[in-house]
């Protein structure tokens, strides 16, 4: 499995973290999680002061914004040297990346760092775009998803386990409208690349849905 790349993509709260991340491991790869990398931008343009609307700024911001990853689970995010590994969780951070990430300078600066990575192979990478732009030629390409309701549910409790005080109505809330933002930009929308392998994670566990993934990467290497 030289140089494989394995793309994951879906909407938010489908387990496309958790998933990439046991991939990885369990490969031997290194994991890239794009979605970090604009919830780190983001906090930064919010303790700028920055609005989400303000995406030529931001993104010029982001040319000189340092964002590196280290070793872990969960993976260490450091901005500009300081490490917001946790910082960048929060659902206002996360609405403010998805809201930024709509923006044609923020992505060209980010989307750039992130080919540079998977260029040298040996990566699993998951966000929104990672099959259609940032590895539109990766070996294996992954589409997860699964319902409002279940990914809000895993969210609820995600956030929950972590304690952060949260609704569940108004996180389901979020959760569509990141969905309807995400899939409705004009830059690098959301959607199914023609050659990625959809799979609903509602009634799979995560070993079934890592199972699936790697069984894809080992016929991916026969072809």
């Amino acid at each position: 499995m030289s140089n494989l790349v394995i793309a994951i993509d879906g909407p938010a709260g489908a387990g496309k973290s958790t998933v990439a991340k046991r991939v990885a491991r369990e490969l031997g790869l290194s994991f890239l999680d794009t979605g970090a990398m604009y919830r780190a931008l983001a906090l930064k343009a919010v303790r700028a002061g920055f609005q989400p609307n303000d995406g030529e700024l931001i993104g010029k911001m982001g040319e000189s914004t340092d964002i590196r990853f280290g070793t872990g689970d969960p993976q260490p995010v450091y901005l500009d040297g300081e490490d917001v590994t946790s910082l960048i969780r929060t659902p206002e951070i996360g609405e403010m990346a998805s809201a930024i990430s709509a923006h044609t300078p923020v992505r060209r600066v980010l989307a750039t760092r992130q080919q540079h990575i998977v260029a040298g192979g040996n990566v699993t990478l998951e966000g929104r775009d990672t099959t259609t732009v940032i590895a539109p030629n990766a070996q294996v390409k992954v589409f997860l998803t699964a319902s409002l309701e279940e990914r809000t549910r895993r969210r609820y409790e995600e956030l929950k386990a972590k304690g952060e005080n949260v609704d569940f109505a108004q996180l389901k809330e979020m959760i569509a409208e990141r969905d309807h933002r995400d899939s409705t930009r004009i830059d690098s929308p959301l959607r199914v690349a023609d050659d990625a392998t959809r799979i609903e994670t509602d009634d799979l566990s995560v070993d079934e849905v890592v199972a699936q993934i790697k069984a894809l990467a080992a016929q991916s290497a026969t072809i």
